[in-house]
């Protein structure tokens, strides 16, 4: 029984020890400000939720949300076009900020590493995460304010009632 007990602590620890060693929210990416987890998200782009909060809680859609309910909105062929181009212009805009936030993250470490930084440089990088986290914001409010204006109000309405839970 002591046996099977050690044995299963041994691997227990091997798991969780594993499980350390391949945290991605701790391990190092090639940006060494950057853990591995927020490089990844970076190469993907922002999240959309929280950007979207203005407009969903006031009920403008998000267009792959829109997307999931077609059948049952019964889009029409010309609406299921205009919001599939609304979602991958969104995604296009997604990827190329996250690359934005990535190339800006390795120049200030390139500054500070070579210590070719100054004050004018810090402000400059610094200010344009404020920049490209508007553009952002600002791209996915008017993909939700796009895809409410390709529904019908019965669209509209239907769909907030299939999104609740």
């Amino acid at each position: 029984m002591f046996k099977k007990l050690l044995v299963a602590c041994g691997l227990l620890t091997g798991i969780v020890s594993a499980k350390a060693q391949t945290d991605s929210s701790v391990t190092p990416s090639v940006i060494k400000t950057l853990t591995l987890k927020q490089y990844v998200d970076y190469q993907k782009g922002p999240t959309l939720e929280t950007m979207a909060l203005p407009a969903t809680l006031n009920r403008y859609p998000m267009p792959d949300d829109v997307l999931k309910y077609k059948k049952d909105l019964k889009l029409t062929p010309e609406q299921v076009k205009k919001i599939t181009e609304i979602s991958k212009y969104l995604q296009l805009k997604k990827t190329e900020i996250g690359q934005s936030v990535i190339r800006n993250e390795k120049k200030l470490d390139d500054l500070f590493t070579t210590q070719k930084v100054d004050e004018g440089s810090i402000a400059f990088y610094g200010n344009r995460y404020g920049l490209y986290e508007g553009e952002y914001r600002t791209s996915v409010l008017m993909a939700c304010y796009n895809t409410y204006n390709a529904l019908n109000p019965q669209q509209t309405k239907q769909y907030w009632k299939l999104k609740k839970p």
